[in-house]
Formats: C-alpha cells, sequence, structure tokens
C-alpha cells in the first residue's frame, strides 16, 4: 500500500496538495523508504519528520493512554485521544467540551459514513497521512467528513485526487452535488464542465436518475445551462449566416435577395435580425450606451474569437476585435476563452469552417 504523508522540501509538480504538519513537529529531514512525498511550498524544511510522524501513527494505533471513544456506525468504536483530535479540528474540540465525562473516558459519535473512512479520517488528525486505497475507496466520504469538521488540508487533498483521475462520468453527478453542499467552487465547476461535455453518458447513469427524482432544481439548472450554451451557439451561426449569405431582407450589400427564398433553418435569425437593425441605427450605439448594442457588440467579439480567417471574414469588424484582444487584460482574457470553450463544446465546432468562411459587410 502507498502511504501519503508530507515530508519533502521541494515542490513536486502534479502531485497532492501540502498536507498538515503532525501535531508533534521536528526539523530533522528523514526520509522513509515506501513513504510518498508530497510537496512544501511553506517553508525550505520539512514540517515532521518519519520518526515524528512514525510516532503518531503508533499513538493512533496502540491507543495508548487513550481517553476518547468515538462512535461509528454498525457499533464501530474507535479510541483517539483528545488533545491530537481536538487539537487538529476545532469542530470536534467543541464537541469534546460538550461531552460528559466517565471517568477518564469522553464519548463522541461520527456517523453516516463507513467506520473504515471514519479511520482513516482521524487518523489523519494524527499523522497527516493516509493510505492511497482509502482515497481512492473513501474520497467522497473524506471530502464530507473534511468539510463538516473543519480540516481544510484533507479537503484540498480529496479535491485533489478527485481532479486527478477519481472523477469519472459515473460519479460526476454525485461529487457535483458534494461539491455544491461542502463549499467547494472549484471541484463544483470542474464537474459541471465535465457534466456538459460528457451529457449523454452522464445522463444515462444511475447518479443522474437518482438526482432527477431527489434533487429536480438541480437537474433543471444544468439542462438550462446546457440549453444556453446551445442558444449562444446557434446566435453565432446565424451572425456568419446573415453577413455571409444574407437572410431575407437584411445580408452583404452586393446580395441580389429574391422574393420566393425558402425559410431560413436558423431559428435565431430573427431575433438577431432585430438585433441588427436596431444596432445600425442605434444613437447611443458605443459599448455600454445601450444594452441592446452591448449585447451586439458582445455577440461580434465572441465570433471574432471564434473565427478562424479574420481576412476573409464578412462578419463586421472581426479584424479589429481580433487586434483588440491583444490588449485586454489577463482577467479579460480568461473569461472569454472560457466562453469560446463553451460555444465549441456546444456542437463541438473546434475549428468549424463556418466560422471561417466569411468577407466585409454593409447594413
Amino acid at each position: 500500500m502507498e502511504n501519503f504523508c508530507e515530508q519533502s522540501s521541494q515542490p513536486v509538480k502534479n502531485s497532492p496538495p501540502l498536507p498538515p504538519p503532525s501535531p508533534i513537529r521536528s526539523k530533522v529531514d528523514v526520509h522513509k523508504k515506501g513513504l510518498i512525498i508530497n510537496p512544501s511550498d511553506r517553508r525550505g524544511h520539512s514540517s515532521a519528520s518519519t520518526a515524528t510522524q512514525d510516532l503518531c501513527e503508533r499513538l493512533f494505533n496502540e491507543g495508548y493512554r487513550a481517553d476518547v471513544t468515538i462512535n461509528t456506525d454498525n457499533g464501530g468504536v474507535i479510541y483517539a485521544h483528545a488533545n491530537i483530535i481536538g487539537t487538529a479540528s476545532l469542530v470536534i474540540k467543541g464537541m469534546l467540551k460538550q461531552t460528559n465525562r466517565l471517568g477518564r473516558w469522553r464519548s463522541i459519535s461520527i456517523r453516516g459514513v463507513p467506520e473504515d473512512a471514519v479511520r482513516a479520517f482521524i487518523r489523519f488528525l494524527y499523522s497527516s497521512c493516509y493510505e492511497k486505497e482509502d482515497m481512492e475507496e473513501f474520497v467522497t466520504s473524506l471530502l464530507v467528513l473534511s468539510h463538516v469538521y473543519v480540516v481544510p488540508q484533507l479537503k484540498r487533498i480529496c479535491e485533489w485526487h478527485l481532479e486527478h483521475g477519481l472523477l469519472t462520468t459515473e460519479n460526476v453527478v454525485d461529487i457535483f452535488q458534494l461539491a455544491l453542499l461542502c463549499d467547494a467552487p472549484r471541484l463544483g465547476i470542474i464537474c459541471h464542465r465535465m457534466i456538459l461535455k460528457n451529457f449523454r453518458d452522464v445522463s444515462a447513469t444511475e447518479g443522474w436518475k437518482v438526482m432527477k427524482k431527489s434533487h429536480p432544481v438541480l437537474e433543471k439548472e444544468l439542462l438550462k445551462s446546457m440549453i444556453d450554451e446551445e442558444k449562444l451557439y446557434d446566435a453565432m451561426e446565424a451572425l456568419v449566416h446573415i453577413c455571409r449569405d444574407g437572410c431575407k431582407t437584411i445580408g452583404p450589400h452586393d446580395k441580389d435577395f429574391k422574393l420566393d427564398q425558402a425559410p431560413c433553418k436558423h431559428a435565431a435569425c430573427k431575433g438577431l435580425e432585430l438585433l441588427i437593425r436596431h444596432f445600425a441605427g442605434c444613437k447611443l450605439r458605443v459599448p455600454g450606451g445601450c444594452v441592446h448594442c452591448k449585447r451586439m457588440w458582445q455577440l461580434l467579439e465572441l465570433h471574432s474569437r471564434l473565427c478562424a480567417d479574420s481576412d476573409l471574414c464578412r462578419v463586421p469588424l472581426c479584424r479589429n476585435f481580433k487586434e483588440r484582444v491583444k490588449k485586454q487584460s489577463k482577467k479579460d482574457e480568461i473569461k472569454w476563452k472560457i466562453l469560446v470553450k463553451k460555444i465549441l463544446r456546444a456542437k463541438g465546432i473546434g475549428g468549424s469552417p463556418f466560422f471561417s468562411l466569411a468577407s466585409s459587410i454593409s447594413l
């Protein structure tokens, strides 16, 4: 079994986040065979030696002079030391203060998760260590426990392992709900992206079916976010269609419109036509001066980011926005990149010729 503990003095790329130091600290940096090295970016030396961690492990495993019993599901009991677990978790410290002492013993209960998950959790409070197998089997339970008992270091480690391999299309719906409950926004975003990217597979899972029954509002929100992306994609298609081919009575200045045109296949064309006509005649057309024009400016900029060839593009200002992008702040750039990814994901159009066959227009 692989044992993960804080040990290294050098950052390691793509490694789990730094666990907390063990309750007893040491300046000695001793490396033990079989321990996985985690990064340390706080100090130039290890916060705890393997000897200290071994001591904490033995104290937990042997329960020498333990003074707390932790009751788990199915009648399980774990022995612990109040000073250690109370120091590692202020929530547990508060629970211990409220319990009645029976001799030297105090008793608390941690229920709702498997006993082995509770054992792995308490062990982490002692030594900042965990087995790889325990993390793989009990990551959701450990995420919940780390949130409920406010152990942020363990919470970050659980999130890291989910982001780097433990998150699948089978469990992503359950993890997404946990992320919302456990105040893990980054994990929630990653789950949301996976759900939208693999919607067909995810919607066929048992987790989705259970969520549909127990949390119908959340299902509607997920479906709505997917529909919003589809609508934005359709608007991009309609914009290129109008500027390149023309539609009904609006299009390129050199377009010869016929009275017997076939019905337009783009559902967004009607609304976009009204928006373009407003944009062409609005006296407050400057960005921010009119909410309708602001929407049009945003569509034009979004198109320019999707367009593969601005030299051939017939959408207005496409090349201008391409140049403007180079001067934008990093914050704005990140915001637009996220939006572009959503559009590309909506129909899997990355590099679609539809966005590269566009040439200038006079409306």
